[in-house]
């Protein structure tokens, strides 16, 4: 049966269908924020028949005495919500089964969430999930978000919280079969003005099913946020969590397939970044970052081609990369988002065709202040870039060094080298230069030898066996016996 995303629906309405439905019964647990979500089905009407409990254990010592310690001191964090979800469906079962068990689809709700201080001078987040039963007695599924809030007022965050919060609930009752319209319906009635999602987690038998990586993707295919950041396990992580001050570099490419020469700019860009005296390489973590305007070029328009994006990310969660998406097509805005999370040096490793394009000031045209607001942002924190030789069309070799930005941006380019912040990779495979991306996916497509040599061994493997990127596999049919 086919979902369909009531999009007119009002928060008061969803919350009242979730109240008259007698079979739908379960507790809140809120911390920080207030009550918000709870209070959206007492004011709806009708919530004797859906509120078991409401509470807040807002004391940190009331909320470890309930809880027990997170090992990460945090209370405003994943661990703290699942051990909230545990205890609190632990308690609904425990003490409602007998009496309610075979008519009524347990559920628990919890967020815990640090909401604008007087002073307005945080970052204001949370982490929100609720387990429920599809059926009496049935199994347990779980739905996990993290959020930013943005709204310059207190008030205005809490009536924000508890409209997500009834949208996640009357979402994992009635577009649990759809997981992408499930995720599209918590912004109804919000906008990304006031709130963002940049991590989902889906569990549970129904969801089986569910790609964590393809629900990264539609977090930032949809706005929801601008980054989502997966493992080479391929779930999802929280960013901030994930990339909190420590040294990151980042390789951005289209990896359409990852190829020998995208593994030395890594290898040898990391090499000269762990020589900066700032770094730490037991606090790094090494990014590969897939942009949304690259998959939707890659595909000739908007829609992006879901396959594609998932073998592209097998291989690199194969070779133990951890992933990003992002919606910064311009890389200032990319290290203005990591500056945010991190104090400590940036690496991005970039090809010599990426340093061109950030020097075009015909790219700037939007900003206010042009090239040099880019440049403010891009340069003025700790980030240097790595730039990858090219070799062109006179089989020589540019490197940084044989650069020629436009008159006006000449003095501006040394004063950057003499300080920096841009480094030629020195070390690399000659024969990777005359590699084309293209090219190789070309030969790929139509079957034809040589391209398996500029492709690490594991990868090509894995293009040949799983008939990746239009690979042209054979198949032998059977002999009728």
């Amino acid at each position: 049966m086919e979902v369909v995303h009531e999009k007119d629906l009002s928060t008061k309405q969803k919350a009242l269908r979730i109240n008259l439905d007698k079979s739908i019964y379960g507790s809140f647990a809120e911390i920080g924020a207030g009550q918000e979500v709870a209070a959206q089905f007492f004011k709806a009407g009708g919530a004797s028949n859906t509120v078991a409990k409401t509470m807040s254990a807002y004391d940190m010592t009331f909320s470890d005495a309930i809880y027990g310690e997170t090992s990460s001191k945090r209370y405003v964090s994943q661990e703290r919500l699942h051990s909230m979800l545990d205890h609190e469906y632990g308690l609904m079962k425990e003490r409602l089964a007998e009496k309610r068990g075979d008519s009524c689809r347990f559920f628990s709700f919890s967020n815990t969430v640090v909401a604008l201080n007087y002073h307005k001078n945080n970052s204001p987040h949370g982490w929100m999930g609720c387990r429920f039963q599809l059926q009496p007695g049935g199994d347990e599924h779980n739905i996990i978000i993290h959020l930013t809030m943005h709204d310059n007022d207190i008030l205005l965050q809490h009536q924000a919280l508890g409209i997500i919060g009834v949208n996640l609930i009357y979402g994992c009752y009635n577009y649990y079969k759809n997981p992408e319209t499930l995720l599209v319906s918590l912004m109804d009635n919000l906008t990304t003005d006031r709130i963002q999602i940049d991590m989902i987690h889906f569990d549970g038998p129904v969801f089986e099913e569910v790609d964590s990586r393809l629900m990264s993707l539609h977090l930032v295919k949809h706005g929801f946020s601008d980054v989502a950041l997966f493992g080479p396990d391929g779930q999802n992580l929280q960013p901030f969590d994930s990339l909190y001050q420590k040294n990151i570099v980042v390789l951005r490419g289209r990896f359409r397939p990852l190829i020998n020469v995208h593994l030395d700019m890594l290898k040898n860009g990391v090499k000269q970044y762990l020589r900066e005296p700032d770094v730490n390489e037991k606090n790094m973590v090494v990014v590969s970052e897939l942009t949304l305007q690259s998959l939707q070029e890659d595909q000739g328009g908007d829609i992006i081609d879901e396959k594609d994006f998932l073998d592209r990310v097998d291989i690199l969660c194969s070779l133990g990369e951890t992933v990003m998406i992002s919606n910064y097509h311009e890389y200032y805005k990319l290290v203005s988002y990591l500056s945010n999370i991190t104090s400590h040096k940036i690496g991005l490793i970039i090809g010599y065709p990426n340093l061109e394009y950030i020097f075009e000031e015909e790219n700037y045209k939007d900003l206010p202040g042009g090239i040099l607001e880019s440049f403010a942002k891009l340069f003025s924190r700790k980030v240097k870039l790595y730039v990858y030789p090219t070799r062109r069309e006179t089989k020589s070799i540019w490197t940084c060094m044989k650069f020629n930005p436009s008159m006006e941006l000449i003095d501006l380019y040394r004063y950057l080298i003499a300080n920096h912040k841009i480094e030629d990779i020195y070390h690399y495979n000659p024969k990777n230069l005359d590699v084309q991306t293209d090219n190789m996916l070309d030969l790929i497509k139509k079957g034809e030898a040589g391209w398996e040599e500029h492709v690490p061994p594991e990868v090509a493997k894995m293009i040949k066996d799983r008939c990746l990127f239009g690979f042209p596999c054979v198949v032998i049919p059977k002999k009728e016996k």
